[in-house]
């Protein structure tokens, strides 16, 4: 499976290629954020700003919160199909994202919302060894049923990470992606909801962070991408030798 499909997340039959007839095991997933259309006081369009992340493509904005939440049902109606019982949804998003994801999980019957994990974006100071946390990223972690208590001797639920975008060099490799997630931020989700052989299933590829970061964990992945260029990206990139 170690192809990223190109398709719409969407559509039924991105789901069908991408899985081949398989259930999975854990859906992870990095879809756009709810960053919203920037405009004028007169409605008109805001020009896109040279260098920032959020204004480079391939990002999204919606016209307006409604907007993602549609959204958000067209695609996790799909990807929730294509789970196996039991299998729990990690969906990474922005301060405005939670409210309709969370909405739309319930509705699906992932009504348990378990954890927020938490990336801390550090960021290098110049001419110094210290590194400033200016921004933070959330993973929804939604389940059916809630987790059951911890029992003595249980590892704790690591629920944080501290991390700059690119500390291990793979987003400028592999297209510099502005949603990049570097391995060190994905591999506590990885363990602590998927097993070894399980397919974990990302609908929302990007660069193909997520898929790579399964693979070199010994998990599955199955994947898509609606960008054609980052879709035969993820494919090349699932290819190469991992370390």
């Amino acid at each position: 499976m170690n192809e990223c499909v190109q398709g719409d997340a969407r559509v039924t039959v991105t789901y069908d290629r991408a899985l081949r007839g398989e259930k999975a095991q854990l859906l992870l997933t990095d879809p756009p954020y709810c960053l919203l259309v920037r405009r004028r006081k007169g409605g008109d369009l805001r020009d896109k700003r040279q260098g920032v992340k959020i204004d480079r493509d391939p990002v999204v904005r919606f016209e307006d919160v409604r907007a993602y939440r549609k959204f958000t049902e067209e695609w996790l109606a799909k990807a929730v199909s294509c789970l196996a019982p039991g299998a729990p949804l990690v969906v990474w998003t922005n301060f405005l994202g939670k409210e309709p994801i969370v909405t739309v999980a319930s509705a699906l019957g992932f009504g348990a919302l378990a954890s927020e994990f938490i990336w801390a974006k550090g960021e290098a100071r110049l001419g110094g060894s210290e590194h400033l946390l200016r921004v933070y990223e959330v993973a929804l972690v939604l389940l059916r049923a809630p987790l059951p208590p911890l029992e003595h001797g249980d590892l704790p639920r690591t629920n944080s990470v501290v991390a700059g975008y690119d500390d291990d060099g793979e987003a400028g490799r592999w297209g510099s992606h502005p949603n990049h997630k570097p391995f060190r931020v994905l591999e506590p989700l990885l363990r602590a909801y998927s097993r070894p052989g399980d397919l974990v299933l990302d609908p929302f590829a990007g660069s193909g962070s997520i898929p790579a970061a399964a693979l070199r964990l010994s998990r599955r992945a199955a994947c898509s991408e609606l960008d054609p260029a980052f879709a035969t990206l993820v494919t090349r990139r699932l290819a190469a030798p991992r370390t």
